[in-house]
């Protein structure tokens, strides 16, 4: 079986000290490939440049996250487009509205969010999405640009079955990670999951953060890496009723196709 593994944060300081071990520990798992999630414009350069080390196997995206759109401005837009140009990104974003945490104003975050998804239509990128408390202000927007982008995710997928519906609506993608694993929280996905098509479906992590509950043991430090989705596959397979190697055959195809790996 193969994995990918859509949202890594690889370049976060969790993994500054053994951060090639969390590479091979995750080959060793069964990822054969992985997106490195961009987040501001001034963290692409590093997170490309750590793509060309293994340029099969590691891809990123290009963008800027709802938390950082108050430092969105031209210059971050001109930046960004000639980021996005390098070979290894293969979507725009972590792009989005956060209304949980609001440490952007949301008109900026909506500002950030639509030009955005205007560089995505220019250069036909797929769109990697993050959304809290927001799905309908982001449903509305991107009811405007769907019918010119190729295709949009939503990243680490949270919300209620009204979010779900909507973006299936739109022919968005789901990202679901180890929050599926969270007995506290995470319950009501273990049913929507069954409802998110085959072909629609796609697994992450989010490392560092999000480490399964269902972990077991767990690692003292508690920080979640790639070689832990497999994990996330498990509850995954296990809420839809399917084999494991049913789910790795459709969720991989379709990160494959989504983000054009080869």
């Amino acid at each position: 079986m193969e994995w990918v593994d859509i949202g890594v944060n690889l370049l976060d300081a969790a993994f500054d000290k053994d951060r090639e071990a969390v590479l091979e520990r995750a080959w060793a798992a069964g990822i054969s490939q992985m997106i490195l999630t961009a987040t501001s414009v001034d963290d692409c350069a590093a997170i490309q440049a750590q793509c060309t080390e293994d340029p099969l196997r590691l891809f990123c995206t290009a963008g800027v996250h709802p938390h950082e759109a108050r430092h969105w401005n031209t210059t971050q837009a001109t930046d960004l487009r000639l980021l996005a140009a390098a070979d290894c990104v293969r979507a725009i974003g972590e792009c989005g509205l956060d209304f949980n945490r609001d440490f952007s104003p949301r008109p900026l975050q909506i500002k950030a969010l639509e030009e955005q998804l205007e560089l995505a239509v220019e250069l036909g990128y797929p769109v990697f999405l993050h959304e809290r408390e927001a799905s309908d202000t982001l449903v509305g927007i991107l009811r405007d640009f769907r019918d010119r982008l190729p295709a949009a995710v939503v990243h680490c997928f949270t919300a209620d079955k009204a979010a779900l519906y909507g973006y299936l609506d739109l022919d968005l993608h789901i990202g679901v990670t180890g929050w599926i694993c969270d007995e506290r929280r995470g319950t009501h996905l273990q049913t929507l999951v069954r409802d998110i098509p085959a072909g629609r479906l796609m697994l992450e992590t989010d490392a560092p953060w999000l480490l399964p509950r269902t972990l077991s043991p767990k690692p003292k430090s508690r920080r979640n890496e790639p070689a832990f989705l497999p994990e996330v596959a498990n509850m995954v397979a296990r809420c839809r009723e399917e084999s494991l190697e049913q789910l790795a055959e459709h969720t991989t195809a379709t990160a494959r196709a989504f983000f054009q790996l080869p």
